[in-house]
C-alpha cells in the first residue's frame, strides 16, 4: 500500500458557544492550522505516483478563499468549528475530488491533532 501527506496552513478564529463561559474556548481566539490530507493507493499511476501533489493545490485554494484569515463561526456556523468538524469537512470535500484520500488531520497547536477518516 502507498500513502501520501501533504500539509496545507491556514490562520483563523473561531469561539465554541457551547461550552461553559469559564473554559478558555469559549471566548474568541484563533488558531494557526495545519491540515494534512492522506491519500492512499494499492498501485501506482502511470508515471509512478499516487496522486501528483500538484493536483492537491485546489485544496490550497479552497481553504485560502473560504477559511484563511476568516472567523469560522461566520463561514461554518456556530456548530461547525471544532477541529474534528474541520476535518470532516475537508475531508468530504477531497474525497469528492480524490478518491485515493482516506483522512485529513487538523491541529490547532503543536501538541494536539484531530482526524477524520472513513470507518
Amino acid at each position: 500500500m502507498f500513502t501520501i501527506t501533504k500539509e496545507f496552513h491556514f490562520s483563523a478564529s473561531h469561539e465554541l458557544k457551547h461550552l461553559s463561559e469559564d473554559h478558555p474556548c469559549y471566548r474568541l481566539h484563533g488558531h494557526n492550522y495545519v491540515v494534512e490530507v492522506v491519500l492512499q493507493s494499492e498501485t501506482l499511476n502511470s508515471v509512478g505516483f499516487v496522486r501528483d501533489y500538484r493536483e492537491l493545490s485546489p485544496l490550497k485554494t479552497y481553504i485560502d478563499e473560504r477559511l484563511d484569515h476568516r472567523h469560522l463561526n461566520d463561514v461554518l456556523g456556530d456548530d461547525g468549528v471544532t477541529a474534528e468538524q474541520i476535518a470532516r469537512l475537508l475531508f468530504q470535500w477531497c474525497k469528492a475530488r480524490w478518491p485515493e484520500t482516506i483522512a485529513v488531520r487538523v491541529s490547532e497547536t503543536p501538541k494536539t491533532w484531530a482526524e477524520y477518516r472513513e470507518s
